[in-house]
């Protein structure tokens, strides 16, 4: 054996042992970098619980600074890295996201790339003009009230809703939804739709019909009702009292009608001058129930019209005590008295208007 042929193998052995420390040390890092991907991918990631809402045309960079924003996130690396990975910057889709405690990245990526939104429970009620319903829905949709208004007053859109620009306020039927927040106000109109034709079920069509009146004729009906009494208790006894005056060709003669026509409900004491006004929904000079709701009332109220309390009373006047409740009369006589003392109440209270 030469000398070359004994250098050779001197040097195998420690080359030999280089490459499997160098492998061993490669096998280590992969391993260590695996094991960090894959934690980027399945540790929890949400230090604080919250939401973001994602607008139209939002970027990437829009949504971490939504993120951030709220201090969602406890490794924001992860978060853009697993996006990356999942192209996720090029498929933004816009809506309210909730990150919930122990949500993951890859939970969080999958939501937000597949859009599934969390839904929003909207709930609306004492509220009388069409504006106050566009301002309440607009803090709960992206558009904004400007947007819910026009389509609102949309003639075309009315009209395909089966409505006119004075029953469409009838459509509105006040409750909780749940709706997402891109909502559309064409979504939200239809929505509203079919919860009206939803709520008009056999059952209330017929007790309506029974009662000579339309679904739409209820609610209007409904609305007054609404605004002469906050007692549930009460609700019956006033639905049966308007009714009696409807079936005997009465003027309802409805205070709460004229403060709408006036477009002022903080009207404390209707005067002369107030019942002058020329307006279709002036139950003081226009006979029956005026062409729509002057409000958006309650379950609570279009029921207590489909089931009237039986009674012969014809007139009514809030209580000199201010409870809320109201004295009922059947003749004019008796209604005159009941107003006589009440008018005397406000006087003393100094109640001119």
């Amino acid at each position: 054996m030469n000398l070359n042929t004994n250098n050779r193998i001197m040097l195998f052995p420690k080359l030999n042992k280089l490459l499997i420390v160098v492998f061993a040390i490669a096998f280590i890092l992969a391993g260590l970098r695996g094991y960090q991907l894959f934690n980027y991918v399945f540790d929890e990631n949400v230090k604080n619980p919250g939401s973001i809402t994602i607008p139209h045309d939002a970027n990437y960079e829009q949504v971490l600074d939504s993120i951030r924003a709220m201090d969602i996130l406890e490794n924001e690396k992860a978060f853009r890295w697993v996006a990356k990975k999942k192209n996720y910057p090029e498929s933004i889709k816009p809506g309210k996201y909730v990150f919930d405690k122990g949500m993951n990245t890859n939970s969080m990526i999958n939501m937000l790339k597949a859009g599934n939104q969390k839904p929003i429970a909207i709930t609306f009620n004492n509220l009388r003009f069409m504006e106050e319903l566009a301002g309440k829905v607009a803090n709960y949709i992206e558009p904004d009230s400007t947007e819910l208004i026009a389509y609102f007053r949309d003639s075309i859109v009315i009209s395909r809703m089966g409505f006119d620009a004075y029953s469409f306020h009838a459509m509105f039927i006040p409750n909780t939804y749940e709706i997402y927040w891109t909502t559309s106000p064409e979504q939200f109109t239809e929505r509203m739709k079919a919860e009206y034709d939803r709520f008009w079920n056999n059952d209330r069509k017929a007790k309506a019909e029974a009662l000579g009146l339309s679904p739409i004729e209820v609610i209007t009906l409904a609305s007054i009702v609404q605004e002469e009494t906050i007692k549930a208790d009460e609700k019956p006894i006033v639905a049966g009292l308007y009714i009696n005056r409807i079936r005997k060709g009465m003027l309802l003669q409805a205070d709460p009608t004229v403060k709408f026509a006036l477009g002022d409900f903080g009207i404390k004491r209707i005067l002369t001058r107030h019942l002058e006004i020329d307006s279709p929904y002036n139950t003081y000079k226009f006979a029956g129930l005026p062409p729509g709701p002057i409000n958006f009332p309650e379950i609570s109220s279009i029921d207590a019209v489909l089931n009237p309390n039986d009674n012969n009373y014809l007139y009514m006047c809030a209580r000199e005590d201010f409870s809320g409740y109201h004295n009922f009369a059947r003749t004019l006589r008796e209604h005159n008295a009941n107003a006589q003392r009440y008018r005397q109440a406000l006087d003393q209270n100094q109640i001119w208007q």
